[in-house]
């Protein structure tokens, strides 16, 4: 059964909420805090946040934990029936393994006009990928902007 437009939007804001208690724990870590969640058939398969100063790894990215993470739960490597929400756009090296996991659908909060795929490489995703951003856009986005104001400080 396909879900309302309504019905989705509010899935989605549920989700984007559990991918930003993720973000908040990354703050909580001195991670940049950006959080992520797959789902899978309307249940979370895996949960991430931004690990790379506490594994020393700039690979630690959020989606990148949770792709793993994911693939590891279905004992498979591609994610076709799943949904990736992440609270701020991926990067180019987290759009691409996103694409090469097949990911169904994507969910992001705010855009990153800096780092953003969207800016470098918009073709990374896989073609049959549907990409939603802009929710929750403005507490993604305040969260990141918050933790780096108070690093400038």
């Amino acid at each position: 059964m396909d879900m309302t437009i309504e019905e989705q939007q509010k899935n989605d804001e549920k989700y984007m909420r559990m991918a930003l208690q993720e973000a908040e724990r990354a703050q909580q870590e001195g991670e940049i805090p950006i959080g992520a969640v797959v789902v899978c058939r309307d249940r979370i398969i895996a949960r991430a946040h931004n690990n790379t100063e506490t594994l020393c790894d700039v690979t630690a990215h959020a989606e990148m934990l949770a792709l793993t993470s994911a693939a590891n739960q279905l004992g498979g490597k591609y994610l076709t029936d799943c949904t990736l929400y992440v609270t701020i756009e991926p990067c180019v090296m987290c759009a691409g393994a996103i694409g090469w996991a097949q990911v169904s659908r994507v969910v992001y909060g705010a855009s990153d006009a800096k780092r953003g795929y969207s800016v470098y490489a918009p073709k990374a995703l896989h073609p049959k990928t549907i990409v939603q951003h802009g929710v929750l856009e403005k507490e993604c986005a305040e969260i990141v902007q918050n933790f780096f104001k108070e690093k400038r400080n």
